[in-house]
């Protein structure tokens, strides 16, 4: 059962410990009292209305009721005293569940002494530490501690056992679109893919990198590659110094300016060579500069 404990991570080992859950008291309403360790009638277990986790694998959920039917349970869930013969489920719902479709009776059960916010501020830790949750729901749970239960990032990191980098970035998913969520949530983007498009501003460009991933299945490196040239700032255009056109060349343009009452434009390079532009607006227009030139 030790190493069990350790499993679950120091986090939610120093809440199951602490003084304030864990109450070994002469309350003898009821059949057991709280701080210990007891088969309960599953019947006396109410749900734990602060679960996180709402989804469970129909098929995981059977094969989990077939080993307890063959092995019996081998963690024990953790419930709540509420009164006489009464209790709410605190951690281990899919134990619970999966009791129920084997045809158990009874449960091993820890029982504890929480409020509220312990139970789900239990709930979520316990949640958390599942190999089988994805980075969407992890972002939930984390996200769920830290505006219900008013813990920071810092406290947050060491009730879960995550370095706090870690945990912003799994908070940080839940500023991603729905629709990218979603396919975070359903598998089709991973915690990788999903940390480069955050770092993108647009939501539209963040959805459509996000179709693309699912359609053509672009690896992490490549939607980094992406999101690099995307945030590459502008490059500023070269800016070529005009040399001052010699003085007689000067003279010559504003003769020809002035000759046709027409704004005249030249382009030369520095070996002499280039072009006049002159502007006109019409047929008759056109015709009279070539007139004015041909004199």
């Amino acid at each position: 059962m030790n190493s069990k404990k350790k499993a679950l991570g120091r986090g939610l080992s120093a809440i199951l410990e602490s003084p304030e859950t864990d109450i070994t008291s002469t309350d003898i309403s009821g059949s057991f009292v709280a701080g210990a360790i007891a088969n309960i009638p599953i019947g006396s277990i109410e749900s734990n209305p602060f679960q996180p986790r709402e989804d469970f694998d129909e098929q995981a959920l059977l094969e989990l009721s077939n080993s307890i039917m063959e092995q019996g349970i081998i963690q024990p869930i953790t419930v709540r005293k509420l009164g006489y013969d009464k209790y709410q489920l605190i951690s281990g719902e899919r134990r619970l569940k999966a009791s129920k479709m084997s045809g158990l009776k009874e449960i091993p059960t820890y029982i504890r002494v929480a409020n509220d916010q312990q139970m789900l501020e239990m709930a979520l830790v316990e949640n958390i530490q599942r190999e089988s949750l994805n980075a969407l729901e992890i972002a939930i749970s984390y996200n769920r501690l830290i505006e219900e239960c008013n813990l920071s990032t810092d406290e947050l990191s060491v009730r879960v056992g995550k370095n706090r980098t870690t945990v912003t970035n799994y908070v940080r998913l839940l500023k991603l679109p729905a629709e990218v969520q979603v396919n975070v949530r359903d598998g089709q983007l991973s915690m990788g893919h999903a940390r480069a498009i955050i770092n993108i501003d647009d939501n539209n460009t963040q959805i459509t990198i996000a179709r693309n991933v699912v359609k053509k299945g672009l690896s992490v490196r490549e939607v980094e590659e992406i999101v690099r040239n995307l945030n590459k700032p502008p490059a500023s255009p070269k800016t070529v110094d005009k040399k001052p056109l010699p003085p007689h060349i000067e003279a010559l343009m504003s003769h020809l300016a002035s000759r046709l009452s027409l704004n005249v434009e030249l382009k030369r390079n520095t070996k002499g060579r280039g072009t006049i532009v002159i502007p006109f607006s019409s047929d008759s227009e056109l015709e009279k500069i070539i007139s004015a030139i041909g004199e």
